[in-house]
């Protein structure tokens, strides 16, 4: 399993607004800290991913999810909605209608339907996913860093901006890269016929 959700006897104790206001504020600081993450965090998604189990996997870079896997934001039939950033980040995934449906709902989406509306980007054998994601990462970590760390920061905080803004950014963040060793060595390496040797700097 990925994560099925959270423990109902938490939910169960919680006795008033304000500890409910609490409980959401913390899940929604640790899982905007891997969101903001300089390194692309990978979600492998397999069995059953509900509640607060998909909240955490959208706030990761890259969801990769096994066939037969099940996804939803289950919260409306407790009484309640996603409190860890549910609501905001999966109508940006997926958009508002869409959103809207599976938290209104209380619906279980498949992996294919996931992989259909760009929740996930992969949808794997059970026994290849692990294999995959580790293999995903391992072919970023050979890639310059400080390119990895601004793609990251272009697409993520471009979300949130107008497009003339967000492409200022953009060509800012591909500027500071054009004085880089690590473009210099790129580049070089292209033009050479060899593997780059990326130091990230």
């Amino acid at each position: 399993f990925f994560i099925a959700g959270a423990d109902i006897k938490v939910l169960a104790a919680i006795a008033s607004s304000r500890e409910g206001k609490e409980m959401a504020l913390r899940g929604q600081a640790i899982f905007t800290k891997i969101e903001l993450f300089e390194k692309p965090v990978i979600a492998a998604i397999n069995g059953v991913c509900l509640g607060g189990g998909l909240e955490l996997a959208l706030c990761c870079h890259m969801r990769l999810v096994a066939e037969g896997a099940r996804l939803g934001q289950p919260e409306i039939n407790l009484g309640i909605i996603p409190g860890f950033g549910g609501t905001q980040r999966l109508s940006r995934l997926v958009g508002r209608s869409k959103a809207l449906e599976l938290i209104l709902t209380g619906d279980f989406i498949s992996a294919s339907e996931a992989k259909a509306l760009g929740l996930v980007s992969q949808v794997l054998p059970p026994e290849e996913l692990l294999r995959r994601a580790q293999g995903l990462a391992r072919k970023i970590a050979s890639k310059s860093q400080v390119a990895v760390r601004a793609a990251l920061r272009a697409v993520r905080e471009g979300a949130e901006l107008k497009l003339p803004e967000a492409l200022l950014q953009e060509a800012q963040l591909f500027a500071d890269l054009c004085d880089s060793e690590d473009k210099r060595e790129g580049v070089g390496a292209f033009l050479e016929k060899r593997q780059p040797q990326f130091k990230d700097r």
